[in-house]
């Protein structure tokens, strides 16, 4: 049986005097970025712009008119089927999701940790961008990231051009959190806070007060990544892990309020971020899988 051809092989093998290769090759490395801020992963962005040359490659390039957009929005079509197939699969696990986790003493910053920090508001906004809804996530990254018109978004999505507008503008208000290196306040603090204390009382009505309704926990655990969606189900499982939540120190991780715990020899029990977005928690991410924490730098305990 004759081996797969790699689609990206077939457009390196074109002659480059074809205008619509050119127009590919010169979009690529855009659409990629595209792609990466959609879903996060570097293998997941170039599938689907893979996926995008396949397609052009069976259209009649005589019938599109603005090839660029065209390719943007097959791209954008692409990762939003990729992200609604993820919510479908909550189990499934990301290549370079969680491992890509920054985390730092929340003691404020010294002047040496700055660099450090601002790497972590690349990571941080891929980590709030996992929260949103494929829709919410779509417009937003087209549209503050890369200057698509909301028309053209509505399109893809099958919305009016008002309710790609509203979708862009929910999903901004939930990654304003990350736009500062400096940027957790004393507000996200006291509702983490407020969820820690909670959860070691097992006071599910106190955590319902600090979850959003449509919170996500993601786990990573020794067995694979675990999904959880939904305040009462997320408040369920805090009441059941209070311990691990509140025998350790605040930290930022990927510049977002968290918690790590060590056991008592010293080695690394879990990492917990928090999304806080207008006094609730939209998103919270743990791993306590021992092999993923021994892969991150991590702070020693003190």
């Amino acid at each position: 049986m004759d081996s797969p051809v790699d689609p990206r092989a077939l457009v390196d093998r074109i002659d480059l005097v074809d205008p619509v290769a050119e127009t590919f090759e010169a979009q690529r490395e855009r659409l990629r970025a595209v792609a990466h801020r959609m879903l996060g992963s570097h293998a997941d962005a170039e599938d689907v712009v893979q996926e995008a040359w396949l397609r052009l490659s069976r259209q009649d390039a005589a019938t599109i008119h603005n090839l660029a957009g065209w390719l943007t929005t097959v791209v954008g079509r692409i990762s939003l089927d990729v992200l609604r197939s993820r919510q479908a699969r909550p189990e499934a696990s990301y290549d370079d999701g969680l491992s890509e986790l920054v985390v730092t003493l929340d003691d404020g910053p010294a002047p040496e940790d700055d660099a450090v920090l601002a790497d972590s508001v690349g990571l941080a906004l891929l980590v709030v961008l996992e929260s949103l809804r494929p829709s919410e996530r779509l417009a937003f990254v087209l549209h503050d990231l890369f200057a698509v018109p909301f028309d053209e978004i509505g399109q893809i999505l099958g919305r009016s051009t008002a309710a790609t507008k509203m979708l862009a503008s929910r999903a901004r208000r939930k990654v304003q959190t990350v736009e500062r290196p400096n940027g957790v306040g004393r507000e996200q603090r006291e509702v983490v806070q407020a969820f820690l204390t909670a959860a070691r009382h097992g006071d599910f009505e106190g955590l319902l007060r600090v979850l959003d309704p449509e919170v996500k926990l993601t786990v990573d655990t020794p067995s694979g990544v675990v999904v959880a969606l939904g305040a009462t189900k997320v408040a369920a499982g805090a009441r059941l892990s209070a311990s691990a939540a509140t025998q350790g120190r605040t930290v930022l991780v990927n510049g977002l309020p968290g918690v790590m715990s060590w056991h008592e020899d010293g080695t690394p029990l879990s990492v917990l971020a928090f999304t806080v977005v207008d006094g609730r928690i939209t998103d919270i991410t743990v791993v306590i899988d021992p092999a993923e924490l021994a892969l991150m730098d991590l702070p020693d305990p003190r």
